[in-house]
């Protein structure tokens, strides 16, 4: 199944009477990228009184905390926020320098809503897709045709090596594979076959 993430890590900085927000997000492929994510940010920002965070894996997993701000101001809006987004495999973590101005609930809430949204837009969107990973064999003279048809059925060249014969890896979305290897046999007159060896998810920009 294909999930919507984001593309890069970013950080944006924002300010609000005279608390200054740094939001940093970043891409993860699982809690445990989530958590040294995490761990690097505070250590990063050791020295500020609040570092929420909020992550959702794909698998289900859903975190956040507050790290000291009002119970519900902090941690779970920017949680909603990736839920209405529909991001999965997503971090963000908001650094709060304190200015000395209290912003109240209401204002916390809109402020780190807001950081983390900036996050995320700097960090663009991109969309995984689940595909196969196919490999198949040909000689030199059908190398041009063998790429061309790989770009027809919308896959991804991963990997060549040139031996006595090009040996292909190539990521394919899953609704295009068995077509494309059906289309290589019959215009190499079945002497060409490629098999499916796994899966893998390949990001493509929104």
């Amino acid at each position: 199944m294909d999930y919507n993430t984001i593309s890069v890590p970013s950080r944006v900085e924002y300010v609000e009477k005279r608390s200054k927000f740094i939001a940093s997000s970043s891409p993860i492929n699982g809690e445990g990228e989530a958590v040294d994510f995490i761990a690097h940010i505070k250590t990063e920002f050791y020295d500020a009184r609040h570092n929420i965070f909020a992550y959702i894996i794909k698998d289900g997993a859903e975190r956040f905390s507050d790290d000291g701000e009002p119970q519900g101001c902090a941690g779970m809006p920017t949680l909603e926020l990736l839920r209405r987004r529909g991001l999965v495999n997503t971090v963000v973590v908001v650094t709060r320098y304190f200015g000395g101005i209290l912003l109240g609930a209401p204002g916390l809430l809109r402020a780190y809503s807001h950081a983390a949204g900036l996050a995320i837009e700097a960090s663009g969107l991109a969309v995984m897709r689940h595909c196969d990973i196919v490999r198949f064999f040909c000689g030199y003279d059908f190398y041009a045709r063998a790429e061309n048809l790989v770009k027809s059925f919308g896959g991804q060249i991963n990997n060549r090596d040139f031996a006595v014969e090009i040996s292909f890896e190539v990521f394919f979305p899953k609704d295009k594979t068995s077509d494309f290897i059906k289309a290589l046999t019959e215009i190499s007159a079945g002497l060409l076959n490629a098999v499916t060896d796994g899966e893998t998810y390949l990001a493509q920009n929104k």
